[in-house]
């Protein structure tokens, strides 16, 4: 049986139900993440075959950069979703799924970048910039 997960914007006018495999949740500590968050990242991704989203009039998409974009909904303006330009996957933020969620935590990136008002302690590993296994926008600091 195929797993399926779903989950929703704070008001509920954007929805989403994934399926298959979720990768482990990325926390993104860049500077970009940061400023539309409060804090950073925390994001799973799926095929983009294997997402369908209810309400996708609602979603507000931003070009974050030359590589990628942002959405978010336009009526309570949940932060949902981050897509590189040239992928076949979108990250979803793990926050907006339905629990449970069943995600589990896999690393860190752009540490670098983090806030100086909290510190990583949870033992993932952790990595000054991008990931090798996470398609990334951003390449060097500060960018």
């Amino acid at each position: 049986m195929t797993k399926e997960s779903n989950g929703s914007c704070l008001c509920g006018a954007v929805r989403f139900r994934t399926r298959g495999a979720l990768r482990g949740v990325v926390y993104c500590h860049c500077s970009q993440c940061r400023k539309q968050t409060g804090l950073y990242y925390a994001a799973t991704d799926v095929d983009v075959s294997n997402i369908v989203i209810e309400g996708e009039g609602n979603v507000t998409w931003y070009a974050a950069s030359d590589f990628a974009k942002r959405g978010f909904c336009r009526t309570c303006g949940s932060a949902l979703f981050w897509k590189r330009n040239d992928a076949d996957k979108i990250s979803i933020l793990a926050g907006a799924f339905d629990l449970p969620s069943g995600l589990t935590a896999e690393s860190h990136i752009f540490v670098a970048d983090r806030g100086d008002f909290y510190d990583i302690a949870d033992g993932l590993p952790q990595h000054a910039l991008g990931s090798p296994s996470v398609a990334v926008a951003q390449t060097r600091r500060n960018e």
